[in-house]
């Protein structure tokens, strides 16, 4: 990772996060459970590794909806903050719409694109995996 200041904030403010180094890549991600736990129709993440993002105030506990995947939300306006996979070891994801410096941030690719609604239209030049691309994402920097 290069270092790169990246600054974000939930919706509220109450929750903020700090990185000093950039992320170890972007991606879209179409599958249905990004997109309820969003409330998006075409989530897009930053994925840090472990340990590079810091959250004022501690994020706790997480969430767990599906077995291997934790999610943090903000306890005062429950925006989504974060997720851990266990598929893809030591990368925390931050949803890009938090991060202050988005748009120098641009997707290398476009995870579970078989799930991307049919009315969706995103002319960009990143990979597209039907799938979820967990090998690409394991090794893939912006």
């Amino acid at each position: 990772m290069t270092a790169m200041t990246i600054t974000a904030r939930c919706y509220c403010g109450h929750v903020e996060m700090r990185s000093e180094l950039a992320p170890v890549t972007v991606a879209f991600c179409h599958c249905i459970d990004c997109k309820r736990w969003t409330g998006s129709p075409a989530p897009a993440f930053a994925a840090f590794d472990v340990g590079a993002v810091q959250a004022t105030p501690d994020l706790g506990a997480p969430v767990v909806t599906n077995a291997g995947v934790e999610r943090w939300n903000c306890p005062k306006c429950g925006s989504p903050l974060g997720a851990t996979f266990d598929y893809l070891p030591n990368q925390f994801y931050v949803p890009l719409g938090l991060i202050d410096q988005a748009d120098a941030l641009p997707a290398a690719i476009h995870c579970h694109s078989a799930q991307q609604l049919p009315w969706l239209r995103i002319h960009d030049n990143a990979d597209r995996a039907a799938r979820s691309a967990r090998d690409t994402l394991k090794v893939s920097k912006t």
